[in-house]
């Protein structure tokens, strides 16, 4: 243990989203002894859905916040320790892992599950923060159902957007895409698929129109829209501009689809590997170890690996395999610790 670590944990879990506390719930049960961290955003993105009826095993649904309850207060029946902190550094070099956090804590840890989710982009428009649940969300799969017959507003112009639109058909009205430019950056296979939705009625495209503002109540949800157009683009850096046009619209429901942030700025500084959007690779495959990175006893899982689903029901299972496959690594570490200790008398 270093000098100035206050406590040298087994297991440290970075999160309390889906994937972090499932993930503490198996560790707990394999007598790992996880300390679990909670960051910035507590429970992670299912805490801004306000009903969630995709989860199996509650055929009535429940809120995301209490689902976020319920498993918090499974993993801590098994002897997980949940404690408020912001991981802001790992060092991976030397064993034990040093656990450094944003208040100047310092852990160590024999082994490391990263499931600091991803943090959904949003506008930073007024009403957004008040209505983000109530009929503003950042995921049309999980929350698309509740909204049936509306019209609906997606805002983006990347695959995200055009993806969320596609299947946001199954449910709306109408679904507008609202994107600030004139092109959308999306690849041609989903342009090519939302435009077969266009032509059907089922999509209407508004080009160059940016969301401003959101008008509505927790109570009744969204009610209306305020959107800007400019024929040149980015219309809310135009306002003032002759050829900006501001005007209210009526929609039900509003998604962003603007891309998320991957929480992973405190392993940069690792031999872990990261995309180029900061995604953690993992092993993968098809037998143990799937979640494992280039570093030995440092595992990733949920939004923080996955950019594709972000569903809560995978991130469990992933959060499933990574204590699994941290238990393994840590079964086997004691057997590494005395090789290297009968390695270094011989050198004697």
């Amino acid at each position: 243990m270093t000098d100035d670590a206050i406590e040298h944990r087994r297991l440290i879990v970075a999160g309390t989203g889906i994937a972090g506390l499932t993930a503490a719930i198996y560790a707990a049960r394999s007598n790992n002894d996880p300390l679990v961290l909670e960051g910035d955003e507590p429970g992670g993105q299912l805490t801004l859905t306000s009903e969630v009826e995709n989860y199996p095993g509650f055929p009535e649904g429940l809120s995301g916040p209490d689902l976020i309850n319920k498993m918090k207060e499974q993993a801590s029946q098994f002897g997980s320790d949940l404690e408020h902190g912001i991981v802001t550094a790992v060092e991976g070099d030397e064993r034990p892992f040093r656990v450094e956090l944003r208040d100047g804590t310092v852990y160590t840890c024999d082994a490391f599950i990263a499931a600091s989710g991803a943090s959904a982009r949003t506008l930073g428009v007024p009403g957004e923060d008040e209505l983000m649940g109530y009929g503003v969300s950042t995921c049309a799969t999980c929350d698309g159902a509740f909204f049936r017959g509306e019209d609906m507003l997606v805002v983006g112009g990347g695959d995200a957007a055009m993806e969320e639109a596609h299947f946001l058909t199954k449910f709306a009205d109408t679904v507008y895409i609202a994107h600030r430019r004139e092109e959308f950056r999306a690849e041609d296979y989903w342009i090519d698929k939302v435009q077969k939705k266009v032509e059907s009625g089922e999509i209407e495209i508004m080009r160059n129109t940016e969301l401003l503002e959101l008008h509505g109540s927790q109570e009744d949800g969204v009610d209306h829209v305020t959107l800007a157009r400019n024929d040149e683009g980015y219309p809310s850096e135009k306002l003032d501009d002759e050829g900006t046009e501001t005007f209210d619209f009526d929609v039900g429901a509003v998604f962003m689809a603007i891309g998320h942030t991957p929480n992973t700025g405190y392993l940069e500084d690792t031999d872990v590997e990261l995309d180029e959007t900061g995604y953690i690779v993992a092993k993968g495959g098809k037998g143990g170890g799937q979640t494992a990175t280039d570093v030995e006893g440092i595992f990733g899982a949920g939004d923080v690996v996955d950019y594709h689903y972000q569903q809560a029901v995978t991130a469990a299972g992933m959060g499933c395999k990574a204590a699994i496959d941290a238990d393994e690594y840590l079964e086997d570490l004691p057997e590494v610790e005395a090789e290297s200790e009968a390695a270094a008398e011989a050198d004697d």
